[in-house]
């Protein structure tokens, strides 16, 4: 059943991811600032009223999006199998290039509501799986490289050698902490 010519249907399939992927796009085209929860219902073509079911603030939006790169992140360093820091501080660098909306979301707590359950069960997780290696000093070294790097090549400070990608770039950076 369609809306009639200038509404927008009040029933959207999965409402909460539209509002989610809708929220990354923005994100990824003009960056944190200037968010709405109104444009963001636009852009799903739903009213403006239609967030506050799933998401009471813009916050609460965010705190789901950071929760859920978290997860992203946690599924990611699960896949390196042992205690390898350099692998896992690739995997984080290979999520974050490939979530560069969820990984600017992650590293803006502010604007997310930090006692969330979710988004603290979340970050505990992947905390774990960050520092899992036996050695937490070398692991934290390599996990602080592998943030900064990803911070540098997201806002095009830093960019691979020709013939080269992110992860070469990441292991050769790295073999300077063996």
């Amino acid at each position: 059943m369609s809306a009639p010519a200038g509404k927008q249907p009040y029933h959207h399939g999965d409402l909460r991811r539209a509002l989610i992927d809708v929220t990354l796009e923005a994100i990824a085209e003009d960056g944190l600032g200037e968010l709405s929860l109104r444009e963001l219902a636009r852009r799903a073509n739903v009213s403006h009223a239609a967030p506050a079911h799933h998401f009471r603030s813009r916050a609460g939006l965010l705190t789901a999006i950071a929760a859920e790169g978290y997860h992203l992140l946690a599924d990611e360093l699960e896949r390196v199998r042992g205690d390898d820091v350099t692998e896992q501080a690739v995997a984080y660098l290979r999520f974050a290039t490939a979530h560069p909306a969820h990984f600017a979301v992650m590293r803006a707590p502010e604007l997310c509501i930090t006692r969330d359950p979710e988004l603290l069960t979340a970050r505990e997780r992947a905390g774990e799986q960050l520092l899992r290696p036996d050695d937490r000093t070398v692991a934290l070294a390599a996990w602080a490289l592998a943030h900064g790097l990803a911070n540098l090549l997201l806002e095009g400070n830093v960019h691979p050698d020709p013939g080269s990608d992110v992860e070469s770039l990441a292991r050769a950076l790295l073999r300077h902490l063996a």
